[in-house]
């Protein structure tokens, strides 16, 4: 994981096809068992809304970019953070290597800083859920 100006970069290593990685991102009942449940779909302009529990509610999204199975990005907390999530999909070898970019941070605000420094330490940890949920669905 990198942590670079206002983005931060992680990359993991799945021993899944992008088909499989693709679906865990885009199918609303495998994204709600690794990371957050919402109604994602991969379809530029989809609003939906993730669930981030207790701690920090309802997060409203916006798809933005969407190649099926290679990439899929969207407006993340729209309204507060106001960040982007990217997630790149490279075929390699019988697996995927996934790369997660989450960019446009403000850290000029505390509210910006704090979410940079947390999700810098929990992005890794969502990465090896994910990882986890796949392996439960081969």
């Amino acid at each position: 994981m990198t942590t670079e100006n206002d983005t931060i970069t992680c990359e993991k290593f799945l021993t899944h096809p992008p088909a499989a990685v693709w679906r865990a991102l885009t199918d609303p009942e495998l994204h709600a068992r690794w990371w957050a449940a919402g109604d994602v779909k991969p379809v530029v302009g989809h609003r939906f809304t993730l669930d981030m529990g207790n701690n920090f509610g309802l997060q409203p999204c916006e798809v933005t970019e969407v190649d099926e199975e290679r990439l899929l990005a969207y407006r993340f907390a729209e309204g507060t953070l106001d960040t982007t999530i990217t997630w790149t999909l490279h075929p390699e070898g019988d697996g995927t290597r996934l790369v997660l970019t989450h960019a446009g941070f403000d850290l000029d605000s505390p509210m910006g800083r704090q979410a940079f420094a947390g999700m810098g330490k929990g992005w890794p940890h969502v990465l090896d859920n994910l990882d986890t949920a796949l392996a439960g669905t081969a």
